[in-house]
């Protein structure tokens, strides 16, 4: 295909996500049929604003022509107005040999931050490779003119990732220097851990660690990456080791911080699976045809923390015992939002590679979500020659779809939009996962075929052994014992009885509603306080009915109330306009923040057995998100007994029984949504209530168990690991 054909395709596309796979065509055209022309058609689609997609394709597709004026052609990119333009050029030069005029470029935009400035220091870090000397001289001079702490740290970071006598020389003096900002040092000391062991680095590296602080911690951790090599298997320890990560969250094994910040349904369930994975099932005779040598021992479940964080998991990851440990991955500064996260990648690699590390043998890591941990971990696993295995979700093409349908998101305003959202980068992400990933495991959805082959263009039919289709699962050992505690409380008719933390903490919240609020049933939900969940709107579409206001309370469980985000900020706001008069409680809204996930499961249970005297029984779950791959809050409700309340698109349209267990609405129409949570009021005093319940909780009970799912995964991993072995096998023998 010509190029000219390839461009026509590409403008004729049906929609965006067709738009994104024909720009592979037009990459191989490009490729191909490079040349003076090709390149003048390419830079003239790359400067037409009026169709910004076809825009970003054009500027990755100038980077496949072998030709000067291509170069040309993307050091002017990297200076345009559009910023989105300038991101694409930083990015497309990565796949080019090193172009010294474009270093200064490249180093601002490093400068200015953002996911930009992360784009520019992986070209550099590309360049530096084969170019080092140009381009750790470029970076040092680029230090000397920049004093501000964040965008100094951010190019010492960078002049750290290329190798070289100068740039280690900048990050000994760097490191050592009082006068620096403790940020910009901290790069330095990280930096320096990442050479190759030397004496002088060594003695700076060593001398820092002999102090106390933060900066103490960095470079013990600098040490430590300087000095240990990866850990060999004991020849004792049997089993698998498996991995898997969620950076955005503070995993801990009592789920403390679940519903605050980042911290949602995912973190919940690495443990409650990690915790099952090792624990295995004895009912299982899948699992029980296993060896010992087949089944899984180990797990690391990675998430965020400090550098004295990152130092004390280490002696329980580099154990040989079974069990689920957990490690961090230290981050210098407050955390920040997933969205945000980005610049954090050289971080995020060199906190995981330690981790990997000092585990030894690690047989498979499980990657989910298209995030900087995922890339991060990508780049890491393919150094250890660590076999991926990928849950693939059409995330973000299912946000593609809906906000081009919605007329939101158009040609025109893509590349605008892609500053924000990083939609073409997510996407491709997600592409090059599913193609390079040794399995991919799948979430249940209606048409599941079919929506991955149109969203995201995988065919899971092709190739159907290197795909699994997986249902997440809960904990039902937690879900009953909440509601056997619950329904002893309503049984014996007081709120003391029985009594525990978790109710009387409910109850104190309670008890702050008007009394004639008391006899309400309870509308809850639980999660994040983010615009994806639809907390704000669902408090809007309650408060703006006033039928629906006098039918029920609204519990909102989730969210840091004491020191929000600006994603949490931006839903309490919108959540305080939305009440007559500004009062929360009197109006009947309770905003209780994130709570642990035990006792966010009592609290389930106290919807639908009620609290005596303070909330009638019979409520219900509501889930306003705009979009749930699955929904694990969701099951944990059903599993409960109350009638659910949840998005029509995606996973729980595959659970969830139209008008018998729940209702399937479409959560962005305020008018359904408000019939939707009526229709569950109903049904949940209705005469077939209590059924309906004990369908719901049998469903979940017999379908959708944290146990099944790792039963199911730990052949997953099984597999993988043997395919490993046998292609080592096969590398060794040649």
């Amino acid at each position: 295909m010509a190029t000219q054909t390839a461009l026509d395709a590409m403008r004729d596309a049906g929609s965006i996500l067709e738009g994104i796979r024909c720009a592979d065509d037009l990459t191989v055209a490009a490729s191909r049929n490079g040349g003076t022309r090709a390149v003048r058609l390419l830079a003239q689609a790359a400067i037409d604003t009026s169709d910004q997609l076809t825009a970003i394709a054009a500027v990755h597709s100038l980077a496949q022509v072998f030709d000067e004026s291509a170069d040309e052609v993307l050091i002017a990119l990297l200076s345009h107005d559009e910023l989105f333009l300038r991101e694409h050029a930083a990015w497309a030069f990565g796949a080019r040999l090193p172009r010294f005029d474009g270093i200064a470029g490249l180093a601002a935009m490093v400068i200015a931050g953002g996911f930009s400035g992360m784009l520019a220091q992986r070209t550099l870090e590309h360049w530096g490779s084969s170019a080092a000397e140009h381009v750790g001289l470029a970076l040092e001079g680029a230090v000397l003119g920049v004093g501000a702490a964040d965008a100094r740290a951010r190019l010492v970071e960078t002049v750290g990732l290329i190798p070289g006598r100068i740039p280690e020389r900048l990050l000994r003096r760097i490191a050592a220097d009082a006068a620096e900002a403790t940020e910009v040092r901290a790069v330095a000391i990280a930096g320096l851990g990442d050479r190759d062991s030397n004496d002088a680095v060594t003695r700076v590296v060593t001398s820092l660690a002999n102090g106390t602080g933060e900066l103490a911690d960095v470079a013990k951790l600098a040490l430590l990456d300087l000095t240990a090599g990866v850990n060999p298997r004991a020849p004792w320890s049997r089993g698998l080791t498996i991995a898997q990560l969620f950076l955005h969250a503070d995993i801990d094994r009592a789920l403390s911080q679940v519903g605050a910040g980042d911290n949602g349904g995912i973190a919940t369930l690495l443990v409650r699976l990690g915790d099952a994975l090792v624990a295995g099932d004895p009912t299982s005779d899948v699992l029980a045809a296993l060896d010992r040598d087949e089944q899984v021992s180990r797990v690391l479940t990675l998430s965020r923390g400090s550098s004295a964080d990152a130092l004390a998991c280490l002696s329980e990851v580099g154990s040989t015992l079974s069990g689920h440990a957990f490690a961090s991955v230290p981050f210098h500064g407050k955390p920040v939002q997933l969205a945000d996260a980005w610049p954090r990648r050289i971080a995020a690699q060199r906190g995981i590679r330690r981790v990997l590390r000092a585990a030894g043998t690690v047989d498979a890591i499980h990657l989910r979500m298209a995030d900087i941990g995922t890339l991060a971990a990508t780049t890491v696993a393919r150094e250890l020659e660590i076999p991926v295995v990928f849950t693939v979700a059409p995330d973000p093409h299912g946000a593609i779809h809906s906000l081009e349908a919605s007329g939101t998101l158009t040609r025109a305003n893509f590349g605008t939009v892609d500053e924000r959202e990083h939609f073409w980068f997510r996407a491709r992400l997600v592409q090059r996962l599913a193609a390079d990933a040794a399995h991919t495991v799948l979430f249940p959805r209606p048409d599941l075929g079919r929506t991955m082959r149109d969203l995201v263009g995988i065919d899971i039919a092709a190739h159907p052994e290197r795909h699994s289709v997986v249902a997440e699962g809960i904990d039902i050992g937690v879900i009953e014992s909440a509601c056997a505690d619950a329904r002893a409380a309503a049984v014996q008719g007081t709120a003391e009885t029985p009594a525990g933390p978790a109710f009387e903490t409910l109850d104190a919240l309670l008890s702050a509603l008007p009394e004639s609020r008391r006899s309400l049933p309870l509308a809850i939900t639980v999660g994040r306080l983010h615009r994806v969940k639809g907390m704000a709107t669902l408090v809007e579409t309650w408060a703006a009915d006033e039928e629906l206001r006098e039918r029920c309370n609204l519990l909102i469980v989730g969210g840091d109330l004491e020191n929000p985000s600006a994603d949490e900020r931006e839903q309490l706001d919108r959540i305080t306009a939305a009440l007559p008069g500004g009062d929360a409680v009197a109006s009947g809204l309770i905003l209780a923040g994130h709570r642990a996930n035990d006792t966010a499961a009592r609290w389930l249970a106290a919807a639908r057995f009620g609290r005596p005297g303070l909330a009638a029984s019979h409520g219900v779950y509501v889930c306003a998100s705009i979009k749930e791959e699955f929904g694990i809050a969701l099951l944990e409700a059903m599993a409960t007994g109350l009638p659910v309340v949840a998005p029509a698109a995606g996973g729980p349209a595959t659970y969830v029984e139209q008008g018998v267990t729940g209702f399937l609405v479409e959560t962005s129409d305020r008018t359904a949504l408000a019939a939707g949570i009526s229709d569950a009021l109903d049904a949940a005093v209705g005469p077939f209530g209590p059924e309906n319940a004990q369908r719901a909780s049998d469903m979940v009970a017999g379908t959708f168990t944290i146990q099944g799912m790792a039963t199911t995964l730990a052949t997953v991993y099984r597999d993988v690991a043997d395919a490993n072995e046998v292609i080592d096998w096969a590398l060794s023998a040649s």
